[in-house]
């Protein structure tokens, strides 16, 4: 990223609560000092849409960063006495009455707007480890702290979400959070919340090609393979790289393994780019008994 994400700070910090190594710092006192931990990187994809483009959250600060700035002084709120300058575009989007993708970039938001920022920056760090079940994270830690973090951006979403009338933006956003809270164990209360918010947002627009992508693999990793199919089909004809391969996961747990090498084939034809990937897929499918898209298998021995 360009810039440390203040979300990876976060986390950082609860990671070194929970088990960095203190070392000793050579000053007079002693004094101990944390080393914070580095992120491992993410397993799944941090675009789903486009393997070969930057990351959505990515794409909004750069897109914020080229657009004018207009200043503004205001009151700092640990010292009401002292000023502040907001200099810094940020992702502002609507809380309440509308129902499409609205976001803008401002140096503060506005009534019925939220600073989006730090949560975008954070969900996709989320994404990157959870997006899919099983989650995949390398440090004990790491997991741990993402979960704290996650509970605490949850109850935000969930909060705003509370609203009839809460915006698309909102809504989205805590479904997505929902889905990755249930794959990170946090409690079946997730699944229930992911479910209600996917109807109100397909309610909305039932054509929304990350809202059917995300229900899709979350109700075929739920369990309801068949259920899935209609949403995934969607996903895949707007354009949705990874619905592909979500796809093919789903048929694997259908155990319809022709199904699963079809679409995979049709994912070699769409991206050629990734013509490797798609093939040891099916061979793995075919041979080696491969139950999970995402699963990692060690490569065959030499023979």
């Amino acid at each position: 990223m360009t810039l440390k994400p203040l979300a990876a700070a976060c986390i950082a910090l609860t990671l070194a609560a929970c088990g960095s190594i203190p070392t000793k710092n050579n000053n007079p006192q002693d004094a101990m000092v944390f080393a914070e931990p580095e992120l491992t990187p993410p397993f799944y994809a941090l675009n789903p849409f486009n393997y070969d483009a930057p990351p959505p959250f990515e794409i909004d600060l750069q897109k914020a960063a080229a657009q004018p700035v207009t200043k503004m002084v205001v009151n700092r709120a640990d010292d009401p006495s002292k000023k502040l300058t907001l200099d810094v575009n940020r992702l502002i989007i609507p809380t309440v009455n509308s129902k499409a993708r609205s976001i803008k970039y401002a140096v503060l938001a506005g009534d019925n707007e939220i600073d989006i920022t730090e949560i975008d920056d954070f969900l996709q760090l989320v994404e990157g480890k959870a997006r899919h079940y099983p989650p995949r994270f390398v440090q004990r830690n790491e997991r741990k702290g993402f979960e704290a973090k996650l509970k605490e951006v949850t109850q935000q979403l969930d909060t705003l979400a509370s609203k009839d009338n809460a915006s698309f933006d909102v809504l989205i956003r805590a479904f997505k959070a929902s889905v990755m809270a249930r794959n990170l164990d946090l409690g079946s209360v997730y699944t229930t919340k992911s479910l209600n918010y996917a109807q109100r947002i397909l309610k909305i627009n039932k054509d929304d090609a990350e809202a059917n992508f995300w229900f899709g693999f979350g109700l075929s990793e739920g369990g309801g393979q068949r259920e899935a199919i209609p949403y995934l089909d969607k996903a895949m004809k707007a354009g949705v790289q990874e619905a592909y391969l979500s796809a093919a996961n789903n048929y694997i747990a259908m155990e319809q393994k022709k199904s699963a090498i079809n679409v995979l084939k049709n994912y070699k034809v769409k991206y050629p780019q990734e013509g490797a990937v798609a093939d040891r897929l099916i061979q793995e499918i075919e041979k080696q008994g491969r139950w999970n898209v995402w699963q990692v298998l060690n490569p065959p021995k030499a023979s």
